[in-house]
């Protein structure tokens, strides 16, 4: 289970970690950059309303299997689209997405079975599988890069580690996410969850973490470099350090969940992420901005998985309700990259990632929809 999600993070952070390399290679503004990133919202979104449908019919394991596949394919394409232009870029970052999105709603399904038997909290460890995946993606990067290693090569590397590792780690899969034959009459279709009130602002606080993750995801690499005079590699170092911090948050938070409950440590999860990007946005130099970004990581450490968590309290309905709640959350990465792209063309990338401020201020505001409630 847990080489499911750092795969899934160690694809993602790759790409990630060399963005500002293709930046470089094909000479994009912030703005045309922005959208560029764009594209891996897009492919995530297409997949991400009917993965739960997905999920329940056909299991979270066969859905992980073909997913991992899609998503290997397009990270091979960025690969190879670096020296080709910016149109097969694209197209792989779509293809990366697409895989991935129906990917993270499968994982986390079978992780909430996982936690649900086991009868403690245990989400944000998987979660911190997928961050030490982003921190391996990472400091690889900055390694290659420190090492004039192509990103080419970087990439198609990954792609071909994750197209064997990954159907290999579904095995032994509990059947998650498929429906409950026993119990027909309690059934709902995965769709309803559309409808449902909480579901949905669940999915509310869920995008606002998302934002505050994914804007440090795609932007913090560019911003120490634009905002501080870093280096590559320092910049890539940024990145790695956020994705650590969060690493961290998320391997030691299952306790301080289990001792304070979900609303009061997202409460001040929330706190700590704004903290951060201040931090980060306004301090001095590069040295408070590194202070400031592991405040920023362990602030988002535990919104995503929480989130996931709490869409999946009632198992039956687990598969529609997760698709629902990453959905909306994936829509901050859908919306995020072009809005900061498109503000960092007139105040610079630093002070554009001041947005995410009041974003933080509304997750704070609807943590309280987590609370839990009782599996029927």
């Amino acid at each position: 289970m847990y080489l499911v999600f750092i795969g899934s993070g160690l694809g993602l952070a790759s790409w990630a970690s060399r963005i500002p390399q293709v930046r470089e290679e094909l000479d994009l503004t912030p703005a045309a950059l922005g959208l560029t990133l764009l594209a891996i919202a897009v492919g995530s979104l297409i997949a991400l309303p009917s993965a739960g449908l997905v999920v329940h019919r056909h299991g979270a394991a066969k859905t992980i299997v073909v997913m991992s596949l899609i998503c290997a394919t397009g990270i091979a394409t960025v690969g190879v689209g670096v020296h080709l232009g910016l149109t097969p870029l694209v197209i792989g970052l779509v293809l990366m997405g697409f895989g991935n999105g129906a990917w993270d709603v499968a994982m986390n399904v079978e992780a909430a079975a996982v936690e649900q038997k086991l009868k403690h909290s245990i989400m944000s460890r998987f979660h911190a599988g997928w961050s030490l995946g982003t921190v391996i993606g990472a400091l690889l990067g900055a390694a290659m890069n420190a090492l004039h290693v192509s990103v080419t090569v970087n990439l198609l590397t990954v792609a071909l580690l994750l197209a064997v590792a990954m159907p290999l780690s579904t095995r032994g899969f509990l059947p998650a996410g498929t429906g409950a034959p026993d119990e027909p009459g309690k059934n709902i279709h995965p769709l309803k969850a559309w409808i449902e009130p909480r579901t949905l602002l669940i999915g509310l606080f869920v995008l606002t973490m998302a934002f505050a993750e994914g804007t440090a995801t795609d932007w913090i690499g560019v911003a120490t470099i634009d905002g501080y005079g870093a280096t590559a590699a320092l910049g890539s170092l940024a990145y790695g350090v956020f994705v650590a911090s969060m690493t961290i948050g998320r391997w030691f938070g299952t306790q301080i969940l289990d001792r304070f409950g979900r609303v009061p440590v997202l409460r001040a999860c929330a706190a700590s992420a704004l903290t951060g990007l201040l931090i980060v946005v306004f301090g001095p130099n590069l040295v408070t901005a590194m202070v400031g970004t592991v405040l920023w990581g362990l602030g988002t450490a535990l919104g995503f998985p929480v989130g996931m968590s709490a869409a999946a309290d009632q198992r039956r309905y687990a598969a529609g309700r997760v698709s629902v709640v990453a959905t909306i959350g994936y829509v901050a990465f859908l919306a995020g990259p072009p809005l900061v792209g498109l503000i960092g063309n007139q105040v610079g990338v630093l002070r554009a990632l001041s947005v995410t401020a009041g974003l933080l201020a509304i997750g704070l505001l609807v943590s309280g929809t987590t609370r839990p409630i009782a599996d029927d």
